[in-house]
């Protein structure tokens, strides 16, 4: 197996123990990622992600699939079930990943899943009716960009000394 696809798999097991530190090491310093959520995350945003969805996700099962790599870029598929924090609703979400390496580690890393699916498992009737719209991705967004920012300046407040 190349090296590589043993990152990819190595990311994705620790994503199964919710192990969001482990997840972010398997990222360059100069990492960009993005998914239907979250568009654009450059550097340490990126694994701070992780991070808090590791940790905010108690009930989080995650299985991984279809791990390919060579020395420039990578793809793996991978389901997640967990129960949405806003709404109480079970989701099931199915992401296609692309990586792009450079010194042995992730540079890129891209998912792509069906927002407004998501959108109707997680809000119900709402999201059923609108999450195809830009009205209510953008919403999903907005929100989800604000709770990375909580979650970024507390973890920064905790570790700073007093």
């Amino acid at each position: 197996m190349h090296s590589n696809a043993e990152l990819i798999e190595k990311f994705y097991r620790a994503f199964q123990q919710r192990d969001g530190a482990t997840m972010a090491s398997c990222y360059h310093p100069q990492v960009q990622f993005s998914d239907p959520v979250f568009t654009d995350l450059q550097g340490a945003r990126a694994g701070a992600m992780w991070q808090m969805l590791t940790e905010r996700g108690k009930d989080l099962k995650v299985d991984f699939r279809d791990v390919r790599a060579d020395d420039a870029a990578g793809a793996a598929h991978w389901d997640a079930w967990y129960t949405f924090s806003g709404s109480g609703r079970k989701v099931h979400n199915a992401i296609d990943a692309t990586f792009e390496f450079k010194d042995g580690l992730i540079v890129r890393h891209t998912d792509r899943f069906d927002l407004h699916r998501w959108a109707g498992q997680a809000l119900g009737f709402i999201g059923k009716l609108l999450g195809g719209t830009s009205f209510l991705q953008n919403k999903v967004r907005r929100t989800a960009a604000k709770s990375l920012e909580d979650y970024i300046a507390k973890r920064k407040a905790v570790t700073q000394p007093s």
